[in-house]
């Protein structure tokens, strides 16, 4: 299992990560604003107010919204990686 060791989220919903494995970047959380369970983002205050929960690593806010860290982890990864291929396809014209 993947520990985030900090977190900051931020006015445009994305969520900076960094777990203990040193892998840190951010997720883009904006598109989850539609549905019932998350609405309480659209308060961008509420938002910003993530924490990381010490008996389970996962990032959580006062409105009972709980990520898994396994989850965010795999989400970040992949994003690296679309973005490492999206670099080489640039490099390569």
């Amino acid at each position: 299992m993947h520990k985030v060791t900090q977190c900051k989220a931020s006015n445009d919903y994305r969520l900076w990560l960094r777990f203990d494995d040193g892998i840190e970047g951010s997720v883009f959380l904006g598109n989850l604003l539609d549905v019932v369970a998350f609405r309480a983002w659209r308060n961008v205050d509420e938002f910003c107010r993530a924490g990381i929960d010490p008996a389970t690593s996962a990032v959580f806010w006062t409105t009972g919204i709980q990520l898994d860290p396994d989850i965010l982890y795999q989400d970040l990864v992949a994003n690296r990686r679309i973005e490492n291929a999206q670099k080489i396809c640039v490099e390569h014209k």
